[in-house]
């Protein structure tokens, strides 16, 4: 069945304008080439309440000017006065982050600064940059309190300049598999649910175009954000159900960085989108465990994209991407910091016979990801004294008596393995066994892809392809079932352990897109390279914002690979967590509380400063009493099981349908236009602003510059030959232009960042592991400074560098012999030949004998056949020479169509 004509929606509201005048502030929204205008009216005469108006209508240009110019002589000192102006221009911003309110009046939040970070499919996504306050009553009303000013500078504690983004079309609470999967549905769900939108504008053309076109009509669909990693879902609670949803731009915390793998040329981007649940948020030992809705401490959905930027249409295109989770065991668990103790004592703190929280957990795993969940538990198995076993025990508890209930098809897979221990082990490679672990994952979740398999693949199978678990659908393949990968922190042995899984799944990944021959990737190679680079900024993002330093243990310290510098490296991070956690994490903690809405001020109430603990506010239960109690047995919503190994939050049903928005477009509007979007033909662009030139790429970052080496990113290189090995030899201009980073980059130290990151319980590891290590560590190589004269001496490169080879003044004798050939091949080819005879069996002694690699006649690797232009374009072509010539062709009904929705964008 081909795709449903069906297409993302793209905001309207993406270039803000807030004005000023003593009553009201006016902001006004447009898209970017500012053809289609919206405003609200906000009342700054109210002193606690939020008055906003939206009219819902679509202002032109023209009529923007128009009605500032009537405000800005309406709210003059004097009528006809020219020297003082009644609207003032207060800033310029790019999105709403939300409203909110303390003891006083409501402040509104925009963002002033943005970066494009990633694109995916020519679908933008930024990161914050900078934010801009304002608060909004006027001074005559506002009424003050002396609390506010603590308040406020509690709520800016978290940096929203620090790894937040947004985008305006792609919506980045949901998984890609999600966003196309929606995009995919039938026709006919697609009418019964397209909204009645006519009220909202009136379109002279609309029925015209729409009605006379037939399936010119496009249905855009925009769904309804996944709330647990929105993290300004309670600033926009005032605003949501009275404004238009082009001004709700949601906003996730975590890490997004894209790289740029070049194979032989053609471009695939890598993506790496990491979402920070905003429920149960917090720091590194003030949240532990889970709370009592199933919500866990340090929970990141972490989604791999791979996609061919060469095709940039989500219907035409090949995108796949591979899911998986961290999070903090299900347990109520908590460790008591107030002993200052570098690894504090692990407490449970309420007896869970029945697994309540960890039912609750796995619940709204099972409606996300489908089955089956697959828990890869990394704590330590021995311990002299008894401290992560705790973990363990209850978790293989909690999994047993969950699962007696659950089929046994769809049973959550227990997956125990000390990996401390094999990393003490000299006989023992780590990722050896990691690996063996991924590919049993992988095989059992499978992996998302738009497209059907390749027919390559179906002529040459592979074993381990055969094997691939998933859902299979005629679209491609659906990924059913998710990792959930945990130690005690989630950061250091957990970023590596997901390093490896997510380096399996790139290897399934490229083997989809048929752009490698075997679903197999090997270390030290540029592909891996970039792809542990990506996941290393990655895990020091996660790990400052959750622990407070970035990682201590990376994937070259478990290949037993990091040289000598980085021991020290470990031990300053180390410090750094141990300082984060014992003084500032109590700060964040409460800044994060305030941000989320989970402590409102209130008057006559203990301050958020006053309150011994956080504890009553993210446990609900001790608050109230549930009305209903959940069952012991049936612990899963209703009406997940019967849609099982689909992730029930993706089957077409009424309850899903209900959280679309779908409505029909002309296949010209600009609100479904990707290709416009993205290319933005109405405004001068540079190439210095240019996304695509930023990115780090496996070519220019990682290839060897030596131009006679394999260019290949999937050969194995030396562990020195690297593009980045040889900048000491490159002049300063070549240096700055190597050493550009990716917009995913990774963050600077704790000192000079002012996000939080996270860090792993395992960081205290023995002098025995660190003198393991530390045998087997190559040190890094070192230029010397007085080689700077060598430099000069090396600026004109010899013609081995640039080219690879020695140009001698006479070629060889073998040369001369393969040039020959290719001579008789070239005069031979033409010959008029039986094309069943393939091969003949008399041959000249010099001649190569060619045997085509296919049966097709047009699948040939020295066969081809001219192009064949259909007659729609030969008409086309002579339109064109015909206009040229001063000859114009009369204009077609499409044309008339065309002309008039560029008339009724830009002047109506």
């Amino acid at each position: 069945m081909p795709p449903a004509a069906a297409a993302p929606m793209i905001s309207s509201v993406q270039k803000l304008v807030l004005y000023e005048t003593r009553a009201r502030y006016f902001l006004v929204g447009s898209n970017p080439a500012e053809t289609k205008y919206r405003v609200l009216k906000i009342d700054r005469t109210e002193p606690k309440d939020l008055v906003i108006i939206d009219d819902k209508h679509v202002y032109t240009q023209q009529e923007v000017r128009e009605l500032l110019g009537r405000l800005d002589l309406g709210n003059r000192t004097k009528i006809g006065q020219k020297g003082s102006s009644g609207l003032s221009r207060a800033v310029s911003a790019f999105g709403v982050v939300g409203f909110v309110r303390f003891l006083e009046g409501y402040y509104i939040v925009l963002i002033t600064k943005r970066r494009k970070m990633a694109d995916i499919g020519g679908h933008a996504i930024y990161k914050i940059e900078d934010t801009n306050m304002i608060y909004i009553p006027n001074d005559s009303v506002r009424v003050t309190h002396p609390d506010e000013a603590r308040y406020l500078r509690i709520f800016q504690n978290v940096d929203l300049s620090s790894n937040f983004y947004f985008s305006y079309s792609y919506d980045l609470s949901h998984s890609l598999q999600y966003n196309l999967t929606v995009l995919r549905m039938p026709l006919e769900i697609l009418k019964t649910e397209t909204t009645q939108t006519r009220q909202e504008s009136f379109d002279i053309f609309e029925d015209e175009g729409l009605a006379t076109q037939g399936g010119s009509g496009v249905f855009g669909i925009c769904s309804k954000p996944y709330e647990k990693y929105v993290w300004n879902g309670k600033l926009l609670e005032a605003v949501r159900n009275t404004v238009h949803r082009d001004w709700l731009l949601y906003i996730i915390h975590g890490f997004c960085g894209q790289s740029k793998l070049l194979i032989y040329g053609r471009p695939i981007y890598v993506t790496l989108i990491a979402r920070r649940s905003s429920k149960f948020a917090g720091t590194r030992f003030l949240k532990r465990g889970a709370n009592c809705e199933g919500d866990v401490a340090n929970e990141v959905e972490t989604e791999q994209i791979l996609y061919d930027a060469s095709v940039m249409s989500f219907s035409a295109g090949s995108y796949s991407s591979y899911v998986q989770v961290r999070g903090s065991v299900p347990l109520y668990w908590s460790q008591d910091i107030s002993t200052m103790m570098p690894k504090p004592p692990i407490t449970l703190d309420q007896a869970d016979p029945f697994a309540h929280v960890a039912a609750l957990h796995f619940d709204q795993m099972l409606q996300r990801f489908g089955s089956p969940i697959i828990i890869l538990n990394l704590v330590k198995e021995r311990e002299k004294r008894k401290h992560e076993r705790i973990l363990s025990e209850e978790l293989v508890a909690a999994v047993t008596y969950l699962n007696q209930f659950l089929p046994p098809e769809h049973a959550i897979i227990y997956i125990p393995w000390d990996m401390a221990k094999y990393t003490k082990s000299k006989l023992c490679n780590v990722l050896d066994r990691l690996n063996v672990i991924a590919e049993s994952v992988v095989k059992k979740t499978g992996f998302f892809v738009n497209r059907p398999d390749s027919y390559c693949s179906i002529l040459r199978p592979d074993e381990k392809w055969n094997e691939l678990g998933g859902y299979v659908v005629s679209t491609g393949r659906l990924q059913t079932g998710v990792l959930r990968t945990n130690c005690v922190d989630c950061l250091d042995r957990t970023n590596t352990a997901q390093f490896m899984v997510g380096k399996c799944a790139l290897a399934y990944q490229l083997y989809s897109l048929g752009l490698i021959d075997k679903p197999n990737l090997q270390f030290d190679t540029d592909a891996v390279r970039l792809f542990e680079e990506l996941y290393e900024d990655h895990g020091d993002t996660l790990s400052l914002q959750y622990g407070g330093s970035q990682l201590v243990h990376r994937v070259k310290t478990y290949r037993k690979i990091a040289p000598w510098t980085q021991h020290s490296k470990d031990i300053m991070q180390t410090l750094s967590r141990y300082y984060s956690n014992a003084f500032s994490d109590a700060d964040r903690q409460d800044s994060i509380n305030l941000f989320l809405g989970v402590f409102k001020p209130t008057e006559g109430k203990p301050h958020l400063w006053e309150l011994p603990t956080d504890f009553y506010l993210h446990h609900k239960n001790t608050l109230s009493l549930a009305q209903t109690r959940r069952s012991y047995t049936y612990w899963w919503t209703t009406g997940v099981l019967q849609h099982l190994p689909l992730p029930f939050d993706e089957v077409t049903c009424a309850e899903n349908r209900r959280k679309l928005i779908v409505k029909k477009f002309h296949k010209y509007e600009e609100e479904i236009d990707i290709h416009n979007e993205f290319f933005r033909p109405y405004e001068l662009s540079s190439f210095d602003e240019t996304f695509c030139l930023a990115m780090t790429n496996s070519t220019r970052d990682f290839m060897p510059k030596n131009v006679g080496i394999d260019p290949s990113p999937f050969t194995v290189r030396k562990p020195d030959e690297t593009g980045k090995s040889v900048l000491g030899n490159k002049s300063n201009r070549e240096e700055t232009v190597l050493q550009r980073k990716t917009a995913a980059s990774a963050p600077p130290p704790p000192s000079e960042e002012a996000v939080s990151s996270s860090s792993e319980d395992d960081s205290g590891t023995d002098k025995e592991d660190e003198g393991a290590v530390s045998q087997r560590s190559t040190p890094v190589k070192v230029t010397d400074t007085g080689d700077s004269t060598k430099m000069t001496e090396n600026v004109v490169q010899s013609t081995k560098d640039v080219y690879g080879v020695n140009l001698s003044d006479v070629p060889s004798e073998d040369d001369l012999t393969i040039y020959t050939r290719f001579v008789q091949l070239g005069q031979s080819q033409h010959k008029d030949k039986n094309s069943q005879q393939f091969c003949s069996k008399q041959h000249l002694d010099r001649v190569i004998n060619l045997i085509p690699i296919s049966s097709f006649s047009q699948d040939n690797i020295y066969e081809v056949q001219p192009p064949r232009v259909d007659r729609k374009s030969i008409e086309i072509f002579h339109a064109h020479i015909q206009a040229g010539r001063g000859n114009m062709q009369p204009l077609g009904k499409e044309d008339f169509l065309m002309y008039r929705e560029y008339i009724r964008n830009r002047y109506m």
